[in-house]
């Protein structure tokens, strides 16, 4: 017989639209859309304009002064993200086994910002000018490595780098961890992609939206749809055996992880269909579950005309023309890569929760021809057990996540 399902007990979250799980969902339910110019740097010249921006987040108050000064923007995000989840779920990693804790996070940008500020110094004013936390703050693993660090959790530790698509992936792995032998894992991720030398790399994948119109910036599934729009948060969550979970008395939690699955897509011109469709069935599987038994898809949504097609595509095929409610409630904020996905599955369990679906943006006019039964303008109450979570990386990652309320 097969363990029981991990329980996801804890949510910090730290996004445009809120800081803190309750913020964001408030903001969320109400079609609050965070997208604006870009102010983290001057972008006059460059041909994206809007973001997805935190603002003045108080990391002081939930990050130590001497751990700000040595990390890029996207671990402090991420550090203050498990301050918040660590404090929703009622832990204190002192009091708990120390190789028992695993850390498991997801990252794409990395720490760019930091980076850039410390490569200016080296051309401007020569090495030695050049701060020795350079050699670890711009390092894709350091929000692995600095949560361990901080709150002492030597259980299995990893990273996993597949753009949104890993941050599903890293939730999987903790899932791993926790069937092995660990009895908490940190998991989720962050990113703070909006400096000059991080928006030039997003460009280069020609799939970031050139519009002006905060309101227009990103449509997914809109005949007008141009692109998505960087954004800056994330989440991190705290999963837990469900002994675990039971000895603490707090079981279920938010609810159980239940199903998952990632696959990737054939080489271009191969004539084999992109792989999106084999991870929702897969997932479907693995959690034992029909197609039928789905309540509501937060959607990948990326927002290019061709990539929106395939995902209609794949959502028509497995649970039929307007099958299914779809939801993409990152239109709001932005697209924050490996942070997106966590945000994603934060969102899908407070809905479990509250039994309502969140909206996209109220902005997008749904194509004829996806026939999507996409939520907009604003929330819709319905009974929810189980809903699917979609993400894709650039480079072709597809991964599937299934979490539901009754494990």
């Amino acid at each position: 017989m097969s363990a029981p399902p991990p329980l996801i007990t804890g949510l910090g979250v730290v996004a445009p639209t809120g800081i803190g799980h309750a913020e964001y969902w408030r903001a969320t339910l109400a079609a609050v859309n965070a997208i604006g110019p870009i102010t983290r740097f001057d972008s006059t010249g460059y041909p994206v304009r809007l973001a997805g921006e935190i603002g003045d987040v108080d990391v002081a108050g939930l990050v130590p002064a001497r751990l700000a000064v040595q990390t890029d923007r996207w671990t402090q995000l991420g550090l203050a993200a498990t301050e918040l989840a660590l404090a929703d779920a009622g832990i204190d990693p002192a009091g708990l086994p120390e190789y028992d804790m695993a850390v498991i996070t997801a990252s794409s940008s990395g720490g760019n910002e930091f980076g850039q500020r410390e490569i200016e110094k080296l051309w401007a004013r020569g090495p030695g000018h050049v701060g020795a936390y350079q050699s670890t703050a711009w390092f894709y693993a350091a929000s692995t490595g600095q949560i361990s660090i901080r709150h002492g959790m030597r259980g299995p530790c990893g990273v996993l780098v597949a753009e949104q698509a890993g941050g599903l992936d890293a939730i999987a792995s903790a899932r791993r961890a926790l069937r092995a032998d660990a009895r908490v894992a940190v998991t989720g991720g962050t990113e703070a992609p909006l400096s000059p030398y991080a928006l030039v790399c997003q460009l280069t994948s020609g799939r970031l939206s050139r519009s002006d119109d905060p309101a227009r910036g990103y449509l997914p599934f809109d005949a007008g749809a141009g692109g998505h729009v960087p954004a800056e948060g994330g989440a991190i969550l705290i999963m837990e055996t469900a002994a675990s979970a039971r000895e603490r008395g707090v079981h279920p939690g938010y609810g159980a992880l239940l199903g998952y699955a990632a696959t990737f897509d054939p080489p271009p011109g191969s004539g084999r269909e992109p792989g999106l469709r084999r991870a929702v069935e897969a997932a479907l599987a693995d959690a034992r579950l029909d197609p039928t038994d789905i309540d509501v898809v937060f959607a990948d949504a990326a927002g290019v005309p061709s990539l929106d097609r395939e995902e209609a595509t794949v959502l028509r095929a497995v649970f039929g023309p307007y099958g299914v409610p779809v939801t993409a409630p990152k239109t709001l904020t932005g697209r924050m890569y490996a942070g997106g996905a966590p945000l994603d599955v934060a969102a899908a369990v407070l809905a479990l929760r509250d039994a309502v679906i969140p909206p996209s943006s109220g902005a997008i006019t749904t194509a004829v021809e996806h026939r999507l039964d996409l939520v907009r303008e604003g929330p819709r109450e319905a009974p929810l057990r189980t809903a699917l979570v979609l993400a894709r990386g650039y480079g072709g990652f597809n991964s599937a996540l299934i979490v539901g309320t009754d494990p």
